[in-house]
């Protein structure tokens, strides 16, 4: 994966208000690339019980299905990645904990120097921003905002993943600035209807394309 693979919205599953499952069968079912598990404060063994639940809703889809933070949960559910954050454990650790081959290793980034320090880890993509304000993490990362999201989205060999309080009132703002592909979390998760939620979300996106 490089800057020029183009899929769109990449959803994150937290406290969905449909629950987990009908969010992963929506997003199934509308062809989103990547679904993320994200449980904080959550046990590990807990984290693994929805985990293996999703992998059965994805495996075999086109949906890849990825865990966050949580390295040996996502080998023992047999996802199809991780996701690490700046403060989890490092990427090189990571793939020598998971080194069965093919699998993905996607890492956040927050600001231009943690970008750039990306590069010489080659994971299969990152996460830019928060380009807004978001309440879903305890110690919320400041934000980049827009132009500085656009120059790093823009300017990077990698595969980026725009992310941070996006929806579709400000979708298209993020798409403007270069964006090929974007995270949501609130946006889908407090949808009583998920999958109309994603086809919004999903229909903006492509008429940028």
């Amino acid at each position: 994966m490089d800057s020029s693979d183009a899929f769109g919205l990449y959803l994150i599953l937290t406290d969905p208000a449909a629950g987990y499952r009908a969010c992963a069968e929506a997003a199934v079912a509308e062809g989103v690339r990547f679904l993320q598990l994200r449980m904080k404060n959550v046990p590990p063994a807990e984290v693994l019980v929805t985990a293996q639940e999703l992998r059965q809703i994805t495996r075999g889809t086109g949906t890849l299905f990825i865990v966050n933070d949580f390295v040996d949960v996502a080998r023992e559910a047999g996802a199809d990645g991780v996701h690490l954050g700046q403060e989890d454990m490092g990427l090189a650790r990571a793939r020598e904990l998971w080194p069965e081959r093919g699998k993905i290793f996607g890492l956040s980034t927050h600001d231009e120097e943690q970008e750039r320090a990306a590069r010489a880890l080659s994971p299969d993509y990152v996460g830019v921003g928060p380009v807004w304000a978001t309440p879903t993490k305890e110690k919320p990362d400041p934000t980049l905002g827009l132009s500085r999201m656009g120059a790093i989205v823009r300017s990077s060999p990698l595969c980026t993943v725009a992310i941070g309080g996006i929806n579709a009132d400000n979708l298209p703002r993020v798409l403007e600035q270069g964006a090929k592909n974007f995270a949501v979390v609130r946006a889908v998760n407090a949808a009583a209807e998920p999958r109309t939620a994603i086809r919004e979300l999903m229909d903006l996106w492509r008429s940028y394309r």
